[in-house]
């Protein structure tokens, strides 16, 4: 075990960069002018050219690039809730007004998250200002009313308190104002331009494309015909073809695409400027340019084209020589920033990948458009009429006081008698959930509701998945912090070192409590915060000591055998902060109450963890410390950072929380300067993360729902320059997390049961790991956590569906939440601790490894979630007659349509009828080509999830996930199409 400690660690040195983030890799803003052929200035816009990161290597051959991970931001199966979470099941809808007058709309549902057992109140309140959405965690003791939950999205004072709205129909009313957050379909732009053509006339007079543009269509999506097609149209003529008989279209994770090509759309000769193609063209907000010619050719600018609504131009040509294309991004200025980020050089061979890159990076670019003030201010107006026109729908029946409205609180419960009020109201709720059904069938046939299919994810690997660490970890973590390839824990048994697939080294015994604690390799350090209260003091031991010790496995240390390794004149401190960047010089803050200790300690090449370190540094390192100053505050904080300064010369300051503001404090002056105040009520500070944009420092302030970044200037004049700034943005999370981890380009929320993952530059939500009983253990390099499942058990409980009920505190016996108790029988509980590879979130090129040769048999994976490891053994392929004839007498038996079950045992047989063969270990879990087929299933106790090939081989195998079936039959059957069959 202690021979990985001999090596520097690669995971301290990017736990050293992961708070260093650039713009840079999202373009630069350019002042962009067109000119005719006489050389007289026509047009000029500013935009933001993405060209590939100018900081990189540029001379790459192509095919080289570095990859960047490919993500839809604020995707709409995480953002829709109402559709997603509130239609079709029983949920509250109240109706108000603030303390303004302004009317508002709440709705609040109990569901489950995902079918992970976990019960969570969704909120949804609909105001003038837009909307905003929440989790909070069920309680079955705890009540909730309105107020704690309007309380919870910053809405105090009422004008009008709220009332329930019972009427079903007001289920419509509220999808539309859902649908105000953008369209799920959208109608791209596609414009051919000849070598040499430099004005959008000459552009849109192209009656034909060339062979390479033909080929770019055929890649971008299907030909289809106008005249009677059903699908999604995007402005385009379906009875008459006024518009063109065909056009391009295709289906992209759930959204479907129309594109508006130039070449396709009515020509005339006597109308020199095409205005039927700009009809079209010139009101999209994004346009691909497809231009011919060599580089060295006179290049595109956006201000060629007159268009007061198009914000994003996406420039691609083909270079026939290697085969592959170059993109450059032009971007209106007032255009928020939106990813991913090109790659450098800007060169994609593989074409399938180019076109995944070009279809999200052009959705991810409407959506952000849509929050610029030209359509911003638009939507708001538009909610902002929605929501008064139905208030006033709802006035009448609020003044006659009937059954559409009504008083009753959110935690008041119904009467159980009289009997006739009890089954009025399950008729009503009845009513309610069928017309919220038929709704939601509606818009998902209408094509107005993205399709969750559950194949688009299977083969895709995201830089967030985790790896299983350490299986049936029995100890309840305080804290711990990575020490090379280790994890050094403080838990309830003491202080243990565990190493994936090691037995754990315990380091002290539980004597010693360790409550904060930070492995610092490069120093040859490890500082711990001790005990509570009065007795808290912190520690600081030379690892080379510690390492010693377990190597020569002495008596394993208790807290009395640290007397020597405690800093003087910290007694009784609550909570300490290190410097990130300690390269020459250690800092640490040591907090006492209202009071802040500054200790130092110089950078010695000595002091290194190397084998002579041993030998020539003594055992204790107290004496190098050194005390600097005590500054006063004017309360106890909750949350400090150190900031670094510029240059580190009197320049350095300390971030600290308390009451309801951050502050900034010189080091050196003991200055306070206020950086942001609170303006809520009650506040929960979770973290002030110091990151350096190119070099400048800037903090991200998080706590309650909000994450706030700010830009910190240097001091100028003794003072630090804290005013509002251009770069300065907010965003708010879903879920009141309890802790934060920066990883460029992602910012990390953990919750008691979620991993919400954003984007650090916009904000934008990319992805929520639902994770039962979630506890974060370490996240200075690699992040590590926590989690409990359930071993086995029913997996019934996991798919019902969870509604709410007319009181969720007191929920009717049929609809209580089901939780995986430890004392059902057959239930054992499993505390496993998992890593997510830092490497992996900030490298810009994810190299994935390889498996390792030695296990052949069993292959560590991930889950669609992206969370557990399951072993996957060697997959098994079925034929199409075996497929269809399991199906169908599955989908028969379930409709009650056989009179006997499918026996287990003849599934089984089925499912054995197939050879085997080894799997790519290029790959490690086989990829399944063009022509495979995606089956997920899972039996009761039993989950599984297998390709199923097409090709002409019938022994052609894929992923198998092997264990015994507990029960059967499945529980479920979608058919996404005559051969891929979803059985659960």
């Amino acid at each position: 075990l202690m021979k990985r400690f001999y090596s520097s660690s690669v995971s301290e040195d990017l736990g050293c960069r992961r708070g260093e983030f650039s713009r840079k890799h999202y373009g630069s803003v350019e002042l962009l002018i067109s000119s005719d052929a006489d050389g007289a200035i026509q047009r000029a816009g500013r935009f933001r050219v993405e060209n590939g990161s100018s900081g990189e290597n540029t001379d790459c051959a192509p095919g080289t690039w570095h990859r960047t991970d490919v993500h839809l931001e604020n995707p709409e199966y995480h953002t829709r809730w109402y559709f997603k979470y509130f239609l079709g099941k029983v949920h509250q809808n109240y109706i108000g007004t603030d303390a303004e007058k302004n009317p508002f709309f709440l709705s609040v549902v109990l569901s489950d998250q995902n079918n992970q057992r976990i019960p969570q109140y969704h909120s949804i309140l609909w105001r003038k200002t837009g909307t905003q959405k929440i989790c909070l965690p069920y309680s079955p003791t705890k009540t909730l009313s309105v107020k704690s939950i309007l309380s919870a999205m910053s809405l105090d004072k009422f004008e009008k308190s709220p009332r329930e709205i019972f009427h079903p129909e007001i289920q419509k009313d509220l999808l539309v104002l859902e649908e105000q957050e953008g369209s799920v379909n959208f109608k791209f732009g596609v414009l051919y331009a000849k070598d040499g053509q430099l004005t959008d006339d000459e552009m849109f007079s192209n009656e034909t494309g060339s062979e390479s543009f033909q080929r770019f269509l055929h890649l971008l999506g299907d030909t289809i015909t106008l005249k009677g097609w059903s699908g999604y149209r995007g402005g385009l003529d379906t009875k008459n073809d006024t518009t063109g008989t065909c056009s391009i279209y295709t289906v992209f994770q759930g959204h479907e695409i129309m594109f508006h090509v130039s070449t396709m759309l009515p020509y005339s000769r006597e109308n020199k400027q095409q205005v039927e193609r700009k009809r079209h063209i010139g009101n999209d907000i994004v346009t691909i340019i497809f231009q011919e010619g060599e580089e060295s050719s006179p290049a595109f600018k956006p201000s060629m084209i007159r268009s007061h609504f198009t914000h994003i131009f996406a420039l691609v040509r083909y270079n026939k020589q290697n085969d592959s294309y170059r993109l450059k991004i032009f971007s209106e200025e007032s255009v928020p920033l939106f990813g991913p980020p090109l790659p450098s050089p800007p060169v994609f061979t593989n074409h399938q990948e180019f076109r995944d890159f070009v279809l999200v990076k052009l959705i991810n670019g409407e959506k952000a458009t849509l929050e610029t003030p030209t359509f911003s201010q638009k939507r708001q107006r538009t909610l902002d009429m929605l929501i008064r026109s139905l208030y006033q729908d709802m006035m009448p029946d609020l003044h006659k006081g009937n059954n559409v409205l009504n008083r009753r609180s959110f935690s008041d419960v119904l009467p159980e008698s009289p009997k006739s009020t009890r089954k009025k109201e399950e008729a009503r709720q009845a009513e309610f959930v069928r017309l919220g059904q038929a709704l939601k069938l509606k818009t998902t046939v209408k094509g107005d509701a993205t399709a969750n299919l559950a194949t688009a994810s299977f083969c895709k690997k995201e830089p967030w998945e985790s790896q299983s660490f350490c299986s049936n970890f029995p100890h309840e973590v305080v804290c711990a912090d990575s020490w090379g390839q280790s994890l050094l824990v403080s838990t309830d048994a003491g202080i243990l070192l565990i190493d994936d697939g090691q037995p754990s080294v315990q380091v002290f015994d539980k004597t010693l409590q360790i409550k904060q604690m930070n492995v610092l390799e490069t120093l040859n350090l490890l500082i711990a915060r001790t005990d509570k209260g009065k007795d808290s003091r912190i520690l600081v031991f030379r690892l080379s000591a510690v390492q010693k010790a377990i190597e020569t496995k002495k008596v394993i240390r208790s807290k009395y055998d640290c007397r020597e390794n405690k800093l003087e004149r910290t007694k009784g401190c609550h909570l300490y902060a290190i410097n990130t960047h300690h390269g020459s010089e250690l800092r640490i803050v040591v907090a006492i109450r209202n009071k802040l200790l500054l200790v130092t300690k110089k950078y010695n090449s000595h002091n290194t963890l190397t084998s002579t370190s041993l030998l020539s540094s003594p055992e204790s390192p107290v004496e190098e410390f050194q005390y600097i100053r005590e500054i006063c505050l004017s309360d106890p904080p909750v949350v400090m950072t150190l900031v670094d300064g510029p240059t580190g010369d009197s320049d350095n300051m300390i971030c600290v929380a308390y009451r309801h503001q951050f502050d900034l404090v010189n080091e050196s002056t003991g200055e306070s300067y206020r950086l942001h105040h609170v303006e809520t009520n009650r506040v929960n500070f979770v973290a002030a993360i110091d990151v350096y944009e190119d070099g400048e420092a800037g903090l991200l302030l998080c706590y309650n729902y909000i994450c706030q970044y700010r830009k910190v200037y240097p001091f100028s004049g003794g003072s630090p320059l804290v005013q509002p700034s251009a770069y300065d943005f907010h965003f708010s999370w879903n879920q009141v997390p309890y802790a934060v981890v920066c990883a460029f380009p992602y910012v990390l929320a953990f919750t008691t049961d979620s991993i919400e993952i954003r984007l650090v530059v916009n904000g934008n939500l990319v992805h929520t790991a639902v994770v039962p009983e979630l506890q974060l253990v370490a996240s200075r390099s690699d992040i590590y956590f926590k989690a409990t499942a359930a071993v086995s058990g029913s997996s019934d409980s996991s798919s019902k569906e969870m509604s709410s009920k007319s009181s969720p505190q007191t929920p009717m016996a049929y609809e209580k939440p089901e939780f995986p108790l430890p004392s059902l029988e057959g239930e054992v509980p499993c505390k496993n601790l998992y890593k997510i590879p830092l490497s992996n979130l900030v490298g810009r090129s994810i190299e994935r490894p390889l498996k390792s040769p030695l296990a052949p048999k069993v292959i560590t994976t991930t889950t669609s979630s992206g969370i557990t490891s399951l072993p996957v053994m060697h997959s098994l392929s079925l034929s199409r007659v075996e497929i269809k004839e399991i199906a169908s007498r599955t989908r028969k038996e379930l409709l009650g349509l056989l009179d006997e079950p499918i026996p287990k045992t003849e599934c089984a047989q089925k499912l054995k009828k197939v050879s085997r063969r080894q799997s790519d270990p290029k790959q490690g879990a086989v990829r399944s080509s063009s022509s495979d087929r995606i089956i997920s299933g899972s039996f009761e106790g039993y989950s599984e999830r297998r390709h199923l090939s097409t090709s002409s081989d019938p022994d052609t195998l894929a992923n198998r996930e092997e264990s015994s079936p507990s029960s059967y039959p499945f529980q479920q059957i979608s058919l996404y199409d005559e051969d891929i069959i979803d059985l659960k």
